[in-house]
């Protein structure tokens, strides 16, 4: 399987789940052209459902689906996902701890023509403050195909965010994906990152670059939460400090939590992410994240600062 966006990845994932397991069923908000909802729809047509314009109604029907045994993928850009039916998923869904599935489509920066208004960078926070959710942002999208996979087999709400770019994988389809458990990417021993998302393929990058300089351990937190604290210190264990990268608001995002699991530490951090404003319009995906400093000059910066504290 040859997959180099996050978006086929998990349509094709949902079109191999239903052919497994007829309890699967996609629910989409008139863009299941886009979240590639659509893919489902052409192979099951019968347990795919177009909810139309009416996220708020999709939600409250996926969790009604849920109630009756079957296993509800609901699909929609991440901003309206996420913030649009805060309250659905809040009172429908982590109260009772209900069986449902969110896909975040078109996350963070990566709907770059659209603007603020389409660009999610607040909803990893909004989704891990809510008891019972699960929140996973696969790093390519091999992962992505895997922890669609692995959101179907687990049992209570899941929030699944994912990239609208293409860009290269970096990690390997055959690997299953472990709910809660992060992954060493490069080994070092100065300093830590902990990335996730498109970010750990930069965070890639910024440690060969300080290859012979300065020895990085890059971390692929591709679960937001739960996150275990006794993990994520035994990383960090011997480093000097701890950069976080995430293409998210840096409040309430990877790096707030990576701090809340370190908070008996003294070790030092630096965070980069989105300083608390809005996204932007722009031409492409990489103008903008070069826009947000968002890039492997920024974080190799951020661990060169660290390594010298």
């Amino acid at each position: 399987m040859d997959l180099t966006n996050q978006r086929n990845a998990f349509g094709q994932a949902l079109v191999d789940l239903g052919h497994k397991n007829d309890k699967i069923v996609v629910l989409d908000a008139d863009l299941g052209g886009s979240t590639m909802g659509k893919m489902f729809e052409t192979e099951f047509p019968k347990r795919h459902f177009e909810m139309g314009i009416a996220e708020a109604n999709m939600v409250s029907a996926s969790a009604g689906l849920a109630l009756t045994g079957k296993i509800p993928f609901c699909s929609s850009f991440a901003v309206f996902a996420s913030g649009r039916v805060f309250d659905q998923i809040r009172q429908s869904v982590c109260i009772g701890n209900v069986n449902v599935k969110i896909c975040g489509s078109s996350a963070g920066l990566s709907d770059f023509g659209d603007g603020a208004t389409h660009q999610s960078v607040e909803d990893i926070a909004i989704m891990r403050v809510l008891p019972n959710m699960v929140v996973l942002n696969p790093a390519d999208a091999n992962e992505a195909y895997q922890a669609t996979i692995a959101a179907a087999g687990y049992n209570g709400p899941v929030y699944l965010r994912i990239n609208r770019a293409d860009y290269p994988n970096i990690t390997d389809i055959n690997k299953p994906f472990v709910i809660g458990e992060p992954t060493v990417m490069h080994e070092g021993s100065d300093i830590a990152v902990f990335a996730t998302g498109y970010m750990v393929n930069l965070s890639l990058q910024a440690a060969q670059a300080l290859k012979g300089c300065v020895s990085v351990k890059v971390i692929n937190v591709h679960t937001i939460k739960p996150l275990d604290s006794k993990k994520i210190a035994a990383l960090a264990l011997g480093c000097k400090g701890i950069v976080t990268v995430e293409e998210h608001s840096v409040v309430g995002g990877l790096g707030s939590a990576i701090a809340e699991a370190m908070r008996s530490s003294p070790l030092p951090m630096e965070f980069i992410g989105i300083n608390d404003c809005f996204g932007r319009s722009a031409h492409d995906y990489h103008e903008l994240l070069e826009y947000f400093g968002l890039t492997v000059e920024k974080i190799v910066e951020a661990i060169v600062k660290m390594n010298g504290v």
